[in-house]
């Protein structure tokens, strides 16, 4: 199945949380839009790295609804998609992210067919549970795609894999350092204080499971995620995949 189906993400706001894979999905998504012709724009409500190698152009503005416009309104000016629009910069390496309610007014007007926000933060880790203001999810998301490594699964929960462990510990009952299980991932994500947190009543919830990359991981990444779908009603698929791969799908686990 082709990533963008799979995962829902075809035209719309798609915000994209958890950890283990944020950044290269959104990429990922937007290369394979605009091998469709599919008008994409990444953009972001928290802090990005510089992502001007991913896209066609990265503008820094305080106007994204006019600068999209100059791309895909009536006379678009500039032909070149996916497009990355940004409000400012933070030092040398980094880009700061729009308020949420400035990325619902973009995706409403329409002028691009897919807007891909990431909505959440994780400092590279493979795991994590939100913090109280975490996730910036704009309020009219169409798809959340909450993001998970199978990584995770057999590492100590500890700072090392895990962003915000206690939160972690919480939700799944475990102790700092024991070993994380595939049902405590699945609790994570099918978690209203983790993968499902400030997910907008309305939006489609298609949790992903990355780095499957061999036959265990593969084993392991089945297993959680047929609990995330016995746990919770607001999922009925799970993708599988390996997101840097060309062709990233390895298995799409739906409710029966």
């Amino acid at each position: 199945m082709d990533v963008l189906e799979a995962l829902e993400a075809e035209t719309g706001l798609v915000a994209v949380v958890g950890a283990g894979g944020k950044k290269t999905t959104l990429y990922a998504l937007a290369t394979r839009a605009s091998t469709e012709g599919t008008r994409a724009v990444v953009t972001a409500t928290v802090r990005i790295p510089i992502f001007d190698r991913q896209v066609e152009r990265v503008v820094v503005t305080d106007d994204p609804i006019a600068t999209v416009e100059r791309w895909g309104g009536d006379g678009a000016e500039v032909d070149g998609w996916p497009i990355g629009v940004v409000p400012a910069t933070e030092g040398e390496d980094r880009y700061v992210g729009y308020e949420p309610d400035g990325i619902d007014d973009l995706a409403q007007r329409g002028l691009a067919d897919l807007v891909l926000v990431k909505a959440d933060g994780a400092r590279t880790r493979e795991l994590k549970a939100p913090a109280d203001h975490e996730p910036r999810i704009p309020r009219t998301a169409d798809t959340v795609v909450p993001i998970a490594s199978v990584d995770a699964a057999g590492s100590p929960l500890s700072a090392d894999a895990v962003h915000r462990p206690e939160r972690v510990a919480a939700i799944t009952d475990r102790e700092i350092g024991d070993p994380i299980r595939p049902i405590d991932v699945a609790r994570v994500l099918a978690s209203e204080r983790g993968g499902l947190a400030n997910v907008p009543d309305g939006a489609t919830v298609v949790p992903l499971l990355n780095k499957v990359d061999d036959a265990a991981a593969t084993t392991v990444a089945r297993e959680i995620g047929t609990a995330v779908l016995d746990l919770t009603p607001r999922v009925s698929r799970v993708v599988l995949a390996r997101m840097i791969a060309d062709d990233p799908v390895v298995d799409v686990l739906e409710f029966e």
